[in-house]
């Protein structure tokens, strides 16, 4: 494992648990469905934030370009993110009977799950260095 992807997991980390709490908070005033799409995206600017600065550094590119490109990928995350907290939620727990704290099990599980789609989605597509 290499210190870059030590950094991105420790970045990584930090931006999801921002999305798992905003996710708790959120679900006083929408339902959870609603919560998990609006915390993703509250991780997500804490996941560029972070990982632009403190990961994958200067691309050459504009933070226009890097934004876009960061939302490609995390787009296809959210996917996953939300098909596995959903989909676990609603379908997956009721059927084994588990009932305590589903939501937010669920929700750890698929907010965990695309951290290594994500990563190299961000080295090689993201933040890869523009060529001159």
């Amino acid at each position: 494992m290499t210190l870059q992807f030590l950094k991105f997991l420790l970045s990584g980390g930090t931006a999801a648990l921002v999305n798992l709490v905003s996710r708790y908070v959120l679900n006083f005033v929408m339902p959870f469905e609603a919560a998990v799409v609006v915390a993703y995206f509250v991780g997500m600017i804490v996941a560029y934030l972070l990982m632009s600065r403190f990961v994958f550094g200067a691309s050459g590119r504009s933070v226009a370009s890097e934004v876009r490109r960061f939302v490609v990928v995390n787009l296809v995350a959210f996917a996953l993110v939300w098909a596995i907290s959903v989909g676990l939620a609603r379908i997956v727990f009721p059927e084994l009977g588990l009932i305590w704290h589903a939501d937010d099990i669920a929700h750890f599980i698929g907010v965990m799950v695309p951290a290594v789609t994500s990563y190299i989605g961000h080295r090689f597509y993201t933040f890869a260095r523009r060529e001159p």
